[in-house]
This record gives structure tokens, C-alpha cells and sequence, in this order.
């Protein structure tokens, strides 16, 4: 009887490590991401440097959900669609790397959908989605 008390304690250490493996094994985030076009210019990050922005155009303003007090300035993310509400919107297998210059709440211009966790450049939007949407669920990891 104590073997196989024994024995079933060491099948669920087993399963619980290997739940943990996989669990801890994906880093990335999932949110909502909206589009937004010019003016980018100033912005709350870098005000009126043209430099700010990488020359792909694959930029972004945060959320309030990863804004955390400005500190994503210049973060750089990974994003990619994973569904929206219209069928065939995403770009499959499509990931870009986004720069965070600006604040979703301050932009010069109008997002397309308010309230998401980031709002892409046209372009960044364009690459990951179909152009004709204006709100998609994205992953961004770090």
C-alpha cells in the first residue's frame, strides 16, 4: 500500500513538473491592437525628433495596459495577429517587430478602435493584418 502511495506521488511530481515546463515556455502577452495614421508627430516620447521613428515604420503607442508611466518608450515588442472578429483578417504566420514611440491616449491623431492594449502605425498594422479591419487580437511579447 505505501509503494503505491509512494508510486502515485511520483507520477503527479512528474505531471506537475511538466505542466510548469510548458506553462513557463511561452512569454508572451495577448491584448487588442488598433491602427492609427499621421500626424505622429510630436510625440509623448520624443516629442518632434524625427528620428524616433525605425525606418520599416513598424512603430506603435502603448496602451494603458503596458504605457507603465512612459517607461515603454522605446520598448521594442514582437507582435502578431491571432484573430479578429472578421474571418481572414490576419496575415498568417506574419510577426513584426514594433518600437514604442508615443502614448495611446495622446496621440495627435484618432486610433481606430480607443481603449486597446497598443495602437500601431498603418503600416505595422497593414504588415499583420488586413487593412480594411480596425481592431485585432494580437500576442506582443518583449
Amino acid at each position: 500500500m505505501l509503494s503505491r502511495i509512494r508510486q502515485a506521488l511520483q507520477w503527479l511530481s512528474f505531471l506537475l513538473f511538466i505542466s510548469q515546463l510548458i506553462c513557463n515556455t511561452s512569454f508572451a502577452d495577448v491584448g487588442t491592437a488598433a491602427r492609427y495614421g499621421p500626424p505622429f508627430l510630436p510625440t509623448t516620447c520624443y516629442g518632434n525628433d524625427p528620428t524616433q521613428f525605425p525606418s520599416s515604420n513598424l512603430f506603435a503607442a502603448a496602451g494603458d495596459g503596458i504605457w507603465d508611466n512612459g517607461a515603454s518608450c522605446g520598448r521594442q515588442y514582437l507582435v502578431r495577429c491571432i484573430s479578429a472578429s472578421e474571418p481572414g483578417t490576419c496575415e498568417p504566420e506574419q510577426t513584426i517587430q514594433i518600437r514604442i514611440v508615443d502614448y495611446a491616449l495622446q496621440l495627435e491623431s484618432t486610433p481606430s478602435v480607443s481603449g486597446t492594449t497598443i495602437v500601431l502605425s498603418e503600416t505595422a498594422f497593414r504588415t499583420i493584418a488586413n487593412s480594411t479591419a480596425t481592431l485585432i487580437n494580437v500576442e506582443f511579447q518583449q
